[in-house]
């Protein structure tokens, strides 16, 4: 009768553990299993958060780039792309040009433009101060472009071993649960085990997403950045053949 009930008795524990859902697994893991999960759930959401965000931000700078270059090459004067500047509030484009504008009226203001003796056009001098304005109108553009893009790549690098924290934690309660039961079966171990799988597979879940965003918004931003460029230097060179000649 022994050996039956005892087989019976670990049959009965194997069923039981086997019908331990996730939901049960996170309900009845430890405090600190529980509290990896939380985090890792924080960092996924937030993680997905900022992903729609900038999403949304490039898409919008993007389709806002495009009528904005058209009209700089279309307009007569710098003026007139100037006053028409509040019909691109998204441009990056439009952001450098208006540092850059601003520029060369402050070095016209200042006492640096030469008249020519034949009325025409100023000749400007100080060049340097354009070529710094326009340089820093880049580096605040890229600066927006790359706000918050620091989360997501921790969550990439920390989030597996937040995970592993909360696996390690989880084995570690199996272990203590055999050691005060006596006993290695399937019913003692599988709950420790359960919260152990799990934490690991949220880990992952909230890490793979925020690495490929992170590496695409990062080849987009290098994709802006060289836009931003080759419109500094067309804006510098057309400065150089109007106002700065000779230089």
């Amino acid at each position: 009768m022994f050996p039956f009930s005892s087989t019976a008795w670990a049959a009965d524990s194997i069923q039981v553990a086997t019908n331990i859902n996730s939901w049960q697994a996170i309900a009845s893991a430890s405090f600190v299993v529980q509290l990896t999960l939380l985090i890792l759930i924080f960092m996924s959401v937030t993680s997905w958060a900022i992903m729609v965000q900038k999403r949304k931000q490039f898409r919008e700078v993007e389709c806002a780039n495009m009528p904005f270059e058209d009209k700089f090459w279309k307009a007569k004067s710098l003026e007139d792309v100037f006053e028409h500047l509040s019909e691109y509030g998204e441009s990056n484009l439009a952001s450098v040009f208006r540092l850059g504008y601003m520029e060369l009226r402050k070095i016209a203001e200042s006492g640096l433009a030469t008249m020519p003796p034949n009325g025409d056009t100023p000749t400007l001098s100080g060049i340097d101060n354009l070529q710094r304005a326009l340089r820093k109108a880049i580096d605040i553009e890229i600066s927006r472009l790359e706000a918050r893009l620091i989360f997501l790549a921790t969550v990439g690098s920390v989030g597996p071993f937040v995970g592993l924290f909360g696996t390690v934690w989880g084995i570690m309660s199996s272990f203590q649960h055999i050691g005060s039961t006596g006993m290695a079966s399937l019913a003692v171990v599988a709950p420790g085990i359960a919260e152990a799988l799990i934490a690991t597979g949220i880990g992952l879940a909230a890490a793979i997403p925020a690495s490929i965003g992170y590496n695409l918004f990062v080849t987009r931003i290098k994709k802006q950045e060289l836009a931003l460029n080759n419109f500094a230097s067309d804006f510098l060179n057309l400065a150089k053949r109007n106002f700065f000649r000779g230089q």
